[in-house]
This record gives structure tokens, C-alpha cells and sequence, in this order.
């Protein structure tokens, strides 16, 4: 057995004994946060994660390479724009407004990889291909180390003119890098998209509401594919884009979600073969892009004072 299979495994057995099932508020993870960012609630998403995190072991749960809709985000990614399309993911300025009707479909929450415990994630390798996939049994030429691959080189690549970013394995490090990207733990908006535990199935979705999240300066944080929660964060110090909380119901089904969104003002520096161009027929520099953002996915944002 690989040494990291074994400390993972006792890692989780030992946190179930611990915990017992309680609930994640008693999770150092939780408390960190509470202690990083006072009066800010943590999503519930992201609880939800921390203790999936507690009560299983990735490597006792096979990782399976499905399409990670979250990575697409990344303006220097590449995506295959018709399966993108189908997910709704991305759509125009003006679709930002009540009445508005998007036809929407995301994964349920079983598929994403749970948050580990950051002593857990301080031991497991990261930034090793190798030893990754040693760790977590995952055959070299498959497509799930395929996405391994990626994921490390999109971690590794320099950021864009102007952009901050980092990588980041626990909720700790990115709560942490988060604030220091901002500058701030004080006056900080933490939003991320609430979502029906199932997912939202294919169907028109009507927008009930939109709510303009205003702030000085924005961080991102996307779930990447990995076996277990990496975190992309990025900002720039003069951000072009706007936040939005956007309500959603199911015109069929009745399903609702308040979906953290995005609209990226300038997209001058984005990679040109980009999904999200195809999908809204324009380019770089051209119409503004927007964005919902997929369950697990945090946004942090510095509060414009008096807002």
C-alpha cells in the first residue's frame, strides 16, 4: 500500500471516531473560518464539503474523470464549447433581469470532491504528478490523470498582466490567501452558489431576481479537477467584472438555486479559443461575458464602504 493511501485511510477513520457524524461546525476548518472572517456566515455549500471531507477518504472512493464545468470558468482554459453549451454555464449581460428565461443544467453535489481536513491535505502530495497519481491509484495515460495533468499545469502557469492567483488544498489556505489578496479580513462578502443537493436538471429556468453584489475588489476561487478539493483563486487589482446573486425556479420541475454570478467587463486577455466566445458569438474584447458559478466555487469580495 502507498504510504499516503495509509495516512488518508486513518486520517478518516480517526475523524469519524472523533466527530461521530456531528455536524461540520465543530471542524477546526469551521473554526478557522469563523476566527478569519468574523460575522461573515460560511456557505453552506462549503460546510457541507468540509464534512464529506471528515467522514470519507479520497482514496478509498475511485476518482472518475467527469467533465468539470468549474475549470471552463478560467479565462485561459480550453472547453469543449458544445458540451459547455449544454450546462448553461455561460450567457449575456442582458439576460440579467427578471422574467429572463435560461435554459441551465449542473451536476449534483455528489460529484464534487469533498474539502479535506487541512492537516489531511498538508500530507497528501499536490504539486507531484507521480506521486499523485501513486496515491490515488490512478492509472498513468487514463483520462482521470489527464485531468491531474491539467490541473497542475494550469496551478504552475504564471499569472495573467495584473492577475493574483494561487492554488490552493484546504479550506484554511484559501480562506487565508483570499484575505491576503484583498488586503483585508474586514468588511469581506463570501458568497457561493446555493444549489439543490441533486443539481439542477436540463430544463428553462426563469430568473426571479437579480441582486448586484457591490465591492472594491473581487477574489475567485473555482473547484478544480483533482481527487480531492483544489481551489484556482485569482483577481485582478482592477477588476473588470461585476458580481450578482441571481435567483432561479424551474419553469417545469420547480427546482430553485441563487446562483453567485459574474459578468467579466474585459475580455481582451482571454484565450481566444475560449468556450464561453463560441457560446455567445463574440471575442476577445468584445461583449461582456457572463458566468453562474458551479457548487463548491467561493467568491470573496471587499465591500464598498457605505454599501
Amino acid at each position: 500500500m502507498h504510504p499516503f493511501a495509509f495516512l488518508l485511510i486513518m486520517v478518516a477513520a480517526g475523524a469519524a471516531v472523533v466527530h461521530g457524524g456531528d455536524p461540520a461546525s465543530n471542524t477546526p476548518a469551521v473554526q478557522f473560518w469563523e476566527q478569519a472572517l468574523p460575522g461573515t456566515p460560511m456557505p453552506q455549500a462549503i460546510a457541507d464539503l468540509v464534512q464529506e471531507g471528515i467522514d470519507h477518504s479520497p482514496h478509498v472512493e475511485h476518482y472518475s474523470a467527469l467533465p468539470s464545468i468549474s475549470a471552463c470558468i478560467l479565462t485561459n482554459t480550453i472547453c469543449d464549447a458544445r458540451t459547455v453549451a449544454e450546462t448553461g454555464l455561460f450567457f449575456h449581460q442582458s439576460q440579467l433581469h427578471p422574467g429572463s428565461v435560461m435554459t441551465v443544467s449542473f451536476p449534483p453535489a455528489q460529484s464534487e470532491p469533498a474539502i479535506l481536513p487541512r492537516d489531511v491535505a498538508d500530507k497528501v502530495p499536490f504539486a507531484n504528478l507521480l506521486d499523485v497519481l501513486a496515491a490515488f491509484n490512478i492509472p498513468a495515460g487514463s483520462a482521470e490523470a489527464a485531468q491531474v495533468r491539467d490541473t497542475l499545469s494550469r496551478c504552475e502557469a504564471p499569472p495573467l498582466a495584473g492577475e493574483v492567483k494561487t492554488c490552493t488544498t484546504s479550506l484554511e489556505t484559501t480562506v487565508s490567501s483570499a484575505v491576503d489578496m484583498l488586503g483585508t479580513n474586514t468588511g469581506v462578502w463570501v458568497g457561493s452558489s446555493v444549489i439543490p443537493r441533486g443539481g439542477l436538471p436540463r430544463q428553462p429556468y426563469v430568473v426571479k431576481g437579480v441582486t448586484r453584489v457591490v465591492g472594491d475588489s473581487y477574489i475567485s476561487c473555482h473547484k478544480v479537477p483533482f481527487p480531492y478539493a483544489v481551489y484556482h483563486c485569482h483577481g485582478t487589482k482592477q477588476p473588470g467584472y461585476i458580481a450578482h446573486v441571481v435567483s432561479l425556479k424551474g419553469l417545469h420541475g420547480g427546482q430553485e438555486a441563487a446562483m453567485l454570478a459574474y459578468c467579466h467587463l474585459d475580455t481582451s486577455d482571454w484565450n481566444p479559443a475560449h468556450p464561453a466566445f463560441e457560446i455567445l458569438n463574440t471575442h476577445p474584447g468584445g461583449t461582456p461575458v457572463c458566468h453562474f458559478t458551479p457548487y463548491g466555487s467561493l467568491g470573496f469580495l471587499k465591500k464598498t464602504e457605505g454599501a
